[in-house]
């Protein structure tokens, strides 16, 4: 390959991964055709690409970028994928994939999250995390809880203030109800 064709591709690769500074680093060499394109409808209904790239062409394309890190060690070729609502959504759709018999050789082979560089063991430990929803969903019942909390604690006096106040206007009713009225002259 020219350098002139290794450039035009770097650059390529450089304003595709623009703006990206969390991705993972997995292996697809082995999967059949359809497998692929399964893999990648699969992928694209989540809101992540996977994009195959050599290792030296995209360590020249991200160099001075976040995603810079993780190519530095890495040989041959390997696919990218990024996107997805944050690093752990993505790290546990990849282990889902990689467990997956339909995609037997799809395998993380590491990544970069936060400028550092992850390993495929890391990787794993990442997808167990709980996601953006899920820390999400958990700081909403913790700030939830002590208002509700508070809440049943005002309304629960007052509401046996309240049944307590009926009951006594329904008890004078009842004893008006059954004295006589009085004479008039």
């Amino acid at each position: 390959m020219s350098k002139f064709v290794k450039e035009l591709i770097s650059k390529h690769l450089a304003s595709e991964l623009d703006g990206v500074s969390e991705a993972l680093l997995v292996n697809v060499v082995g999967l059949e055709a359809n497998k692929t394109v399964a893999l990648r409808k699969q992928l694209r209904a989540k809101n992540i690409r996977l994009m195959v790239v050599k290792g030296s062409l995209a360590r020249r394309a991200t160099e001075g970028t976040p995603l810079g890190a993780a190519f530095q060690s890495v040989e041959g070729s390997l696919a990218v994928v990024f996107g997805s609502s944050d690093i752990v959504s993505l790290a546990k759709e990849v282990v889902r994939i990689a467990g997956d018999k339909q995609f037997e050789g799809f395998t993380a082979r590491g990544g970069v999250m936060d400028g550092a560089v992850l390993t495929a063991k890391q990787v794993d430990e990442v997808s167990k995390w709980p996601s953006r929803e899920e820390q999400l969903s958990l700081l909403v019942g913790q700030i939830l809880s002590p208002g509700s909390k508070l809440a049943s604690q005002l309304i629960g006096p007052g509401g046996a203030v309240a049944s307590q106040v009926k009951k006594k206007s329904e008890g004078e009713e009842s004893t008006a109800e059954g004295e006589p009225e009085p004479a008039t002259a």
